[in-house]
């Protein structure tokens, strides 16, 4: 099954979330920011956040590069 970018984007934005989440979490109840849990949580959130801004792009670019397609056919 073939998912579109604007889906996996939005899955890998509200992983983002979740993990960011977590990370706040566990940094309140821990009272220590700086614990290899919550590092750990802040690297995944972010590496998930660029993975769906990359999807985002993806998407705008695969329709730029079919609105032109369109145009030539014409």
């Amino acid at each position: 099954m073939k998912l579109s970018p604007i889906v996996m984007g939005f899955f890998y934005l509200g992983l983002g979330s979740l993990f960011t989440y977590l990370a706040i979490q566990s940094a309140s109840s821990n009272g220590e920011l700086w614990n290899f849990y919550t590092i750990f949580l802040m690297v995944l959130a972010t590496v998930d956040f660029v993975y769906a801004i990359r999807f985002f792009v993806l998407r705008k670019r695969i329709s730029k590069l079919k609105k032109k397609d369109d145009n030539k056919k014409r």
